[in-house]
């Protein structure tokens, strides 16, 4: 079994990613193999509504969404980390996960149904629970189960120095890693003594008018 664990912070190796290398530490040390996928820090576009990605099972724009989609199928989990910009996520992660998760659900791509994600924020002080809100919205969507830690996953610093200073955001880092891990087996167990997926329904997209 393996994680994604995508950073979302336009620094490659800061904050964001200390915050996520020591969950992808606690997830090895049980056993579950890692990755971390940096968005980069070039400009990503927001989604424009097209709705190519109904026939393509992917995003019009050529970029690093498209390169995340083609990887994500493979794996059991996902991490998404971002950094808190004004009190809510990175407008470059905003982008990055709409287009990401729309393309899927519009193509019927399947990477992400029933698979256990988490959130990791990163902030100098403020912020982090809306943040945290607003990226578990995305797997709420998806009917991915969220898997949380023993206190809101946040850590705080200006440095990856500070980060590691920061004892109970890593302690929470950790946990959410060792619980994402016994999520991972306990779905792995019940595959193979025949637990079936929910049935599903054929969706049904109403609005408030009719």
């Amino acid at each position: 079994m393996k994680v994604l664990l995508v950073n979302g912070s336009p620094h490659k190796e800061g904050c964001t990613y200390t915050a996520l290398k020591e969950v992808a530490s606690a997830l090895n040390e049980d056993g579950i193999d890692t990755d971390i996928f940096w968005i980069g820090n070039k400009p990503i576009a927001g989604c424009i509504g097209c709705h190519s990605c109904n026939k393509k099972n992917e995003c019009v724009f050529s970029d690093t969404v498209n390169e995340f989609l083609e990887i994500a199928g493979t794996y059991d989990g996902f991490v998404f980390g971002d950094p808190v910009h004004w009190g809510a996520m990175s407008g470059a992660m905003t982008s990055f996960m709409d287009r990401a998760f729309y393309a899927d659900l519009n193509g019927n791509g399947r990477r992400f149904y029933m698979k256990p994600a988490a959130a990791v924020v990163s902030a100098r002080r403020m912020g982090t629970v809306s943040t945290w809100d607003q990226i578990n919205r995305y797997f709420a969507l998806m009917q991915m189960p969220i898997v949380t830690s023993r206190y809101w996953t946040a850590v705080h610093g200006t440095k990856a120095d500070e980060v590691k200073e920061d004892k109970e955001g890593m302690q929470a880092m950790r946990i959410l890693g060792h619980n994402m891990a016994y999520i991972l087996k306990c779905l792995e167990a019940g595959r193979k003594n025949g637990v079936a997926l929910p049935r599903e329904e054929a969706a049904v997209f109403t609005n408030f008018i009719h």
